[in-house]
């Protein structure tokens, strides 16, 4: 298993480094996620010593667990969708929340980190392709959403993340890549306060690459680093 983690971090590096060089773009700007969710400490711990420091997690309990039992430079992120009675487990904790949708969940966030004295740095979901199944905010949506929250303390919006359908052509994902960041680029023109939009969180195992090719600062891969995902962790 720890080879071929260590190997499929290798494979996803290269990748990452020719999808920076097809797009004149600098590997710096792209921060691999090792997605971990599912997944046991022992095999984050190889990552880890493979030199990955962030990880994502999808369910609030879980990443406390995982925050609890491994080192503190790890940068956790929450990539799941949260709800509102689990925030106290999240805030604090997470680097960076990927899965802000409604102001709702933007105030409890904003009320738990006044709460524990601490600035919380979130995404703002959006659902670029418009599918049923999933969750974010429609793309007319999300301008509205990001004032509003702009006023809330301890928060800071940094950027929006999307999950794009599942395909196995990735080609077919570029469209929503790239409205996703002509979205940010749009509404970073606007100057809002306290909201900064430096970060597009958007590319998975089947299509990171595009995603990179069309902006991507945050990529979230998890069954091309740990292989598929295993229900029963320890």
């Amino acid at each position: 298993m720890s080879t071929d983690i260590k190997s499929n971090l290798s494979k996803v590096e290269d990748n990452i480094i020719k999808a920076c060089q097809s797009s004149n773009r600098d590997r710096e700007d792209v921060t691999l996620i090792a997605v971990s969710k599912t997944k046991p400490v022992s095999d984050i711990e190889i990552a880890y010593n493979c030199g990955i420091r962030d990880f994502g997690e999808n369910k609030a309990q879980e990443l406390k667990s995982k925050y609890d039992k491994l080192p503190k430079d790890i940068r956790w992120h929450f990539i799941g969708h949260l709800q509102t009675n689990k925030v106290k487990y999240v805030v604090g904790k997470a680097y960076l929340i990927h899965s802000i949708d409604t102001y709702h969940l933007a105030e409890a966030v904003s009320k738990e980190s006044v709460k524990k004295d601490v600035v919380s740095d979130i995404l703002v979901e959006v659902n670029v392709a418009g599918e049923e199944t999933k969750f974010g905010l429609d793309t007319l949506e999300v301008i509205d959403l990001i004032k509003k929250i702009s006023d809330l303390p301890n928060i800071n919006v940094k950027g929006l993340m999307t999950i794009a359908p599942f395909t196995s052509n990735p080609e077919e994902n570029r469209e929503y890549f790239e409205k996703l960041h002509q979205l940010l680029v749009d509404i970073k023109g606007k100057n809002i306060d306290n909201i900064s939009m430096s970060v597009l969180s958007m590319g998975m195992t089947n299509d990171y690459m595009v995603a990179i090719e069309e902006g991507a600062t945050y990529v979230r891969i998890g069954t091309g680093i740990f292989g598929e995902r295993n229900y029963n962790i320890t």
